[in-house]
């Protein structure tokens, strides 16, 4: 990527100077939101992005992730797969430890486009954002979070064709979910007996599997409690923390705005 393309618009990679309406991101107040799939995201970056914030919304995770991360080593193929994605950015991660976090420092913005302070959506797990923190002084943080169980009937709830594992069907749903690869990390027993009788309120068992794998993937890969206990060390004016059990949207969504206006 050596140039704005339209995966990413208006964004480059580093080399040639930058142009009078061009800076790096690296430089720019950007706020990051951060948080794993099925957190809430959505309320706090319609709050952002709102009327009253008017901040623009940088190509999100998935996009730079296939821009910098996924199509450079698969020499242009798309990966849908969530788990052969968790797989290629993890050889990224090899490279480059700060992750998400280094590939969008290191990205040349066209301001007139994109504004002086856009928003990010978004970084996971404490060693993205420990490094943005670090090595970015700049960014401001809004960090969402819920229990792993909600996530998942939080993605059941919604139609998103992005959300796909591969989710054989075959046996019963409880010995599926209990045979997954490190669940025993994120589910106790008592929650995989709650999962598996959601087939009960309609959900297709391939889907509630599908949903799991997804949770449990993620975890394998990023710890949110970490990333969220690493933010609240952090001043005020850089670092939202919001719990989306304890707050509805519109609590969030007030939460949000209330520290960007504090913070302006």
């Amino acid at each position: 990527m050596s140039a704005s393309s339209p995966a990413l618009p208006f964004l480059r990679a580093p080399g040639a100077p930058p142009a009078p309406r061009e800076r790096a991101l690296a430089a720019l107040p950007l706020t990051v939101l951060v948080g794993v799939t099925g957190v809430g995201k959505s309320t706090a970056l319609a709050a952002l992005t709102g009327a009253d914030a008017g901040m623009r919304v940088l190509p999100d995770r998935r996009e730079v992730t296939d821009a910098v991360m996924i199509l450079p080593a698969t020499g242009g193929a798309p990966v849908r797969d969530r788990e052969d994605r968790f797989r290629l950015t993890a050889a990224y991660r090899q490279s480059h430890p700060g992750g998400m976090a280094q590939a969008l420092g290191s990205l040349i913005a066209d301001v007139n486009h994109w504004g002086e302070a856009p928003v990010f959506d978004g970084l996971r797990g404490l060693e993205e954002v420990g490094y943005a923190a670090q090595a970015f002084p700049a960014w401001r943080f809004v960090a969402l979070g819920a229990p792993d169980a909600v996530r998942v009937r939080r993605l059941l709830g919604r139609a998103d064709a992005f959300d796909q594992v591969g989710a054989d069907g075959g046996g019963a749903l409880r010995e599926e979910l209990a045979a997954l690869t490190g669940v025993d990390a994120v589910f106790g027993p008592a929650e995989l007996d709650d999962l598996a009788a959601l087939v009960q309120a309609g959900f297709a068992p391939a889907d509630v599997l599908a949903k799991v794998k997804i949770v449990v993937s993620e975890r394998r890969n990023y710890d949110p409690a970490a990333a969220e206990a690493f933010l609240r060390t952090l001043p005020p004016a850089r670092a939202l923390v919001l719990d989306t059990v304890a707050l509805d949207p519109a609590g969030v969504a007030a939460a949000v705005q209330a520290w960007v206006g504090g913070a302006a």
